[in-house]
């Protein structure tokens, strides 16, 4: 049975939601502040974490740092009131794999958690090996980077994801739908704009090989080639 780790300030909205999920057969551990929520997480063994941005004494993004440290790999989606771009891209860069906008529906957050949870198993299932191209190696089940001097590149969970579609469709074209619908769920002008950013960080990362080029293909999506 799954097991949720869900923080929430919000006692009325909480007690619904926990009593909704458990209703589904999910098992839900809750918390109502950041700190009590990380302390809850290193108490219970769970399968994914949905955390409330503004909470007291930790943030949700403070929150979800402090959860990659211990478990790099756990599924994290945020619930915000917030909508602005910057306020969502900064859940992504602080360990977020989605979020969900209040007020949000029961049905909604059910279908994001299973094809998280799906997405997740299915990295950890296909056990690749490290990859080779241009002066990199990557290796995507520790989410690294590495280039021929050594060093090494911690990859966010996005970026990870995004490097391996650019790698299965290496030197042919991606559609930037294709790369939305399987690593957000869905194609929205937010996650749009998050795709932008993480494209940008990805090139940064690789500039040091100019053979390795990540080339965007207006109105349609990205060639990658080395």
């Amino acid at each position: 049975m799954t097991k949720i780790l869900y923080v929430e300030d919000e006692p009325a909205l909480g007690k619904i939601v926990k009593e909704s999920l458990q209703s589904r057969n999910y098992q839900v551990a809750m918390a109502e502040d950041g700190l009590a929520g990380l302390r809850l997480f290193s108490q219970e063994k769970v399968d994914i974490c949905v955390l409330d941005i503004m909470l007291p004494k930790m943030d949700g993004y403070t929150l979800a740092a402090e959860i990659r440290k211990t478990a790099p790999h756990m599924p994290i989606i945020f619930l915000t009131a917030k909508s602005q771009v910057e306020d969502v891209v900064k859940g992504f860069q602080t360990g977020g794999n989605d979020y969900l906008k209040k007020p949000f529906s029961l049905e909604e957050l059910i279908v994001r958690i299973e094809n998280l949870l799906a997405l997740t198993k299915g990295q950890k299932s296909e056990n690749k090996q490290e990859i080779v191209f241009g002066s990199y190696v990557f290796n995507p089940a520790k989410f690294e980077l590495r280039n021929d001097k050594g060093d090494i590149k911690r990859l966010s969970y996005k970026e990870a994801g995004i490097l391996m579609l650019l790698l299965e469709n290496a030197n042919q074209t991606i559609e930037r739908k294709e790369i939305l619908l399987k690593l957000w769920g869905d194609d929205s002008f937010f996650n749009s704009r998050n795709l932008d950013v993480y494209i940008t960080k990805l090139r940064d990362y690789l500039k040091s090989d100019p053979q390795v080029q990540i080339i965007t293909i207006k109105g349609i999506g990205y060639y990658f080639s080395f």
